[in-house]
């Protein structure tokens, strides 16, 4: 896979790495590009449902969410071109819209908390993820050398999210992963219905029909 073959991933993954280094080495960048809800609802500083979405906590923070990001956006980069989804576009949209989205549920949480401030493309990241599972639920995925189908890994991803989330541990936004999953799942059924509902029946018998090690 190289650049040619899925440009735009390897070009978000490439700003991600960018905008990500710059903040581990500037604290006052990092801050004003970190989620803050205080600051948006009192300053109007609406960039940081974006601008979160491209800075990460550390270095294997970073390199998690882009290897897990590689993996799947190349497929449903392939994906939406492929089967007639919109090509670059719903996919650009699947994955702004997953970091907005999926911060919502946190904004309107936190709004009126000072000391609530989070970062990551977590919620981008799920919903590419996740949606890439209804092309290929029985795909697999190697976590910690342990095979496991890509339909099993996002209902464990799912019940994970919940936990991290009540345990409200660090600066990531587990939130994020739990409703960008859930978007990604509900945009791309929307995207198939309107644009190429003849999929379906073959999305519901690959569904139906486990087999594993592809």
């Amino acid at each position: 896979m190289n650049f040619s073959t899925a440009p735009i991933t390897f070009s978000l993954i490439a700003i991600n790495v960018i905008i990500s280094l710059i903040g581990f080495s500037n604290a006052s960048f990092l801050d004003k590009a970190m989620m803050w809800p205080y600051g948006i609802k009192r300053n109007g500083q609406y960039y940081r449902f974006i601008s979160s979405g491209f800075i990460h906590a550390d270095y294997i923070h970073l390199i998690f969410n882009m290897f897990s990001f590689y993996f799947f956006g190349t497929a449903i980069e392939f994906y939406f071109s492929q089967y007639g989804l919109g090509g670059n576009i719903s996919y650009l949209v699947l994955y702004f819209l997953g970091i907005i989205i999926s911060d919502i549920p946190s904004y309107l949480k936190n709004q009126d908390d000072p000391s609530y401030k989070s970062l990551g493309a977590s919620g981008a990241v799920s919903a590419v993820i996740f949606a890439c599972i209804l092309f290929q639920p029985w795909g697999t995925i190697l976590i910690y050398f342990i095979p496991m189908p890509f339909i099993v890994f996002a209902f464990l991803y799912l019940g994970y999210c919940v936990y991290m989330s009540k345990k409200n541990i660090g600066h990531i936004n587990h939130d994020a992963h739990l409703w960008g999953s859930l978007f990604g799942l509900v945009f791309t059924i929307l995207l198939i219905a309107l644009m190429a509902p003849q999929m379906f029946p073959d999305i519901f018998t690959e569904l139906s029909h486990p087999h594993f090690g592809r």
